[in-house]
């Protein structure tokens, strides 16, 4: 008789994330919840990421109506919209017939009223709450009753959004990752007033996508921007006591994801991080430590990919980076500043420093409830943010490496930063109790 298989643990990491996939459709609200039905959808907002959206939805075969300020805006995401399709058609993936049937489906406007008839819209404008109150206002005037209403923010307080209305059972996050049409990640956000209807459209609208749900409370940055915050100060802290950010993301593509903290930084464009800085700088603790680096090339022009130079230097029309002097030279300016006097991390110390922080605001999410579960956590970091998928998600890796050492690791690194390297009630919960996350996978 042939002795079965070894089951490696890439195996079972693998075998996990398939369950967690299909566990993270499952929640209380999908549950409860009769979804409504959603035969047309609003988009408001014609920039990279509205116009991936309307492909979203143009794909899964619905008529997409685009609110924008102007004509020329309307025609600028239109033309973000059929560039798509237009690639498509140039690759032999879609006939002329089948691009302009598509589009057939697509119409522009700039009124709000044009969005009188639509099942849902999603709003995908620029991330300040300000605007944010503008456009759900126009919504609350001009949509239907029933009328689902959507926000893209990454990083705002939805419950603020929603009270601001007339009808907050209404109003969901529904946060795309970018490219909006290509990336599987939908972090659906639960706002404290949302119908459970409400949620259970959100879920259904992600199946009809082809993308991956993750259920997310209210919070700073949902599960996944929060726990990004939280790694990339981590990283943030090895290069400013002696790494290099070149070193940092070696390390980082070495674990297995696709690249690092500052080639995707360079990717999505530095300005965006400097303005959530920014926005949050006022609350910022005093007590903590920051490091002021990646302000300093932003202050330059300096955000990546578009403007040829961020942390890396961009030959014209490249997307490949090369590591900039330059660069090197303002982080020792500012080590210089700090008193800090640099010192050498093997790419070991540096991976645990990385995947300890990871893990510990991991586990402080799902003890918030904004995760309901650790499978949570592992399906958002896997499809939104590159965690490699064979370990499984970063707190199944936490299992397999053990809690009990990340927990050391923890409590070492907070010798030198005890603010910041703040336990999680919930990490040390299970290792005195000898449990692991995977124990709490259940709702």
């Amino acid at each position: 008789m042939t002795p079965a298989p070894e089951i490696t643990q890439a195996d079972d990491a693998l075998a996990h994330l398939q369950r967690a996939e299909q566990a993270a459709a499952d929640t209380p609200e999908a549950r409860q919840g009769q979804a409504r039905t959603v035969a047309s959808v609003g988009v408001v907002g014609g920039g990279t990421m509205g116009a991936g959206i309307a492909v979203a939805l143009l794909d899964a075969g619905l008529p997409v109506v685009m609110v924008e300020r102007d004509d020329a805006a309307v025609a600028l995401g239109r033309s973000r919209v059929e560039k798509v399709y237009d690639g498509h058609v140039a690759k032999g993936r879609l006939t002329p017939e089948g691009k302009a049937a598509v589009m057939a489906r697509f119409s522009g406007a700039v009124n709000h009223a044009a969005l009188q008839d639509v099942d849902l819209v999603i709003e995908a404008v620029f991330e300040d709450m300000a605007v944010k109150h503008a456009v759900f206002a126009e919504l609350d005037r001009h949509c239907k009753p029933g009328a689902v209403l959507a926000t893209n923010t990454s990083y705002l307080d939805i419950d603020a959004i929603a009270q601001a209305i007339s009808r907050p059972q209404d109003v969901i996050g529904l946060h795309f990752f970018s490219p909006a049409h290509i990336m599987k990640l939908l972090e659906i956000v639960v706002p404290a007033q949302v119908s459970a209807d409400v949620v259970a459209t959100a879920f259904a609208l992600a199946t009809r996508l082809k993308k991956v749900p993750v259920r997310a409370g209210v919070c700073d940055g949902f599960i996944g921007n929060r726990i990004l915050a939280v790694y990339r100060t981590a990283a943030d802290h090895l290069m400013a006591d002696g790494a290099s950010p070149y070193e940092i993301d070696a390390m980082v593509r070495a674990f297995g994801f696709p690249m690092g903290p500052y080639e995707m930084s360079d990717l999505a464009g530095g300005d965006i991080g400097w303005a959530t800085r920014k926005r949050r700088a006022a609350t910022r603790n005093p007590q903590a430590r920051y490091v002021h680096i990646a302000d300093k090339l932003c202050e330059r022009g300096w955000f990546g990919q578009k403007t040829g130079r961020g942390w890396y230097r961009y030959e014209a029309g490249s997307r490949s980076g090369h590591p900039d002097p330059e660069v090197e030279a303002i982080v020792a300016e500012e080590r210089a500043k700090a008193g800090v006097t640099p010192r050498h991390f093997t790419p070991d110390e540096m991976q645990r420093r990385y995947v300890a922080a990871m893990v510990n605001e991991g586990a402080k999410v799902v003890e918030e409830g904004i995760a309901l579960r650790p499978l949570d956590v592992d399906v958002a970091l896997v499809h939104g943010y590159g965690f490699p998928r064979w370990r499984g998600g970063p707190m199944k890796h936490a299992d397999t490496v053990g809690l009990g050492s990340i927990l050391a690791d923890i409590r070492a690194f907070a010798q030198e930063d005890p603010l910041f390297w703040q336990p999680s009630a919930l990490l040390v919960k299970l290792v005195a109790e000898g449990r692991t996350f995977d124990s709490l996978n259940k709702i």
